[in-house]
């Protein structure tokens, strides 16, 4: 790694989420879903640091009880990446930033690297990388819960919504021979890496008439025309946003282990 490069993985989890309180401590096979996704990115291989940034002092003894580092944040922010913006200014000396969010129990060690080496590979500022991966339940399709993206050629992304898009007149025609997927969909996985100069200067963004409207985030930074690079991968994992959903991926990790397809370490 260069000097002056330095990578935090930050894990931003509170506690009151509006559809499922306290799903960061929802227990998953018998532990706190937050401590899965400190565990799968203490795996990565080019992290300097993984950190859980917290307002909410159940969560950060949880954490510290396994082991891991926190850092206390404010309560009043409106999103994760908000929450990274002030550990960014505590930070300075901090290169870049992975952004994994507390309730995505499923993210692969591999693919945290990737977003890594894409960034430093990258060297821009002022880029956003981030994941998806083909949608693998057709219900999953219409649920709001579920953030469908769309980019262009190069990889960079042109939408988010909570909508099904790209929009398909027949999805059953579209999904014929696939195994329950939708082959041309993808899911957004909660994952993004950027730098500490852009977390920084995210205060400075005008606020985005879209991401009002879907409750995205990453709408407002497309608004800004901040450009966002979409790593694709074959995991099937998402967010959990209900109790509903975790109960899915506990069924569907009692059947085969963890689930993790290509981005896994042996």
């Amino acid at each position: 790694m260069a000097v002056n490069e330095e990578v935090w993985v930050v894990i931003p989890a509170r506690y009151q989420a509006r559809r499922f309180p306290g799903k960061s401590l929802a227990l998953l096979r018998g532990k706190a879903m937050v401590l899965w996704v400190l565990e799968a990115c203490r795996a990565a291989r080019l992290p300097d640091q993984v950190v859980v940034a917290t307002d909410d002092r159940r969560i950060a003894e949880t954490v510290e009880a396994a082991g891991g580092r926190v850092v206390m944040t404010a309560s009043s922010h409106p999103s994760g990446t908000a929450r990274l913006a002030e550990v960014a200014h505590r930070h300075p000396e901090v290169k870049w930033f992975i952004n994994v969010q507390g309730d995505e129990p499923g993210i692969e060690p591999g693919l945290v690297d990737r977003v890594i080496r894409r960034l430093q590979e990258r060297s821009d500022p002022g880029l956003v990388v981030s994941a998806a991966a083909e949608l693998q339940q057709k219900i999953d399709y219409h649920s709001p819960h579920v953030v469908k993206v769309v980019f262009d050629f190069v990889g960079k992304a042109l939408y988010f919504s909570r909508s099904a898009i790209p929009f398909y007149q027949d999805l059953e025609v579209a999904c014929r021979g696939f195994q329950g997927g939708c082959p041309g969909v993808y899911q957004h996985l909660g994952v993004y890496g950027y730098s500490g100069e852009f977390l920084r200067n995210l205060q400075h963004l005008r606020p985005g008439v879209l991401a009002g409207a879907e409750n995205l985030e990453q709408l407002n930074w497309l608004e800004n025309g901040v450009p966002i690079e979409i790593l694709t991968c074959a995991s099937a994992w998402g967010g959990i946003d209900t109790p509903e959903e975790l109960e899915r991926l506990a069924a569907k990790w009692s059947e085969n282990n963890r689930g993790f397809v290509g981005e896994r370490y042996e």
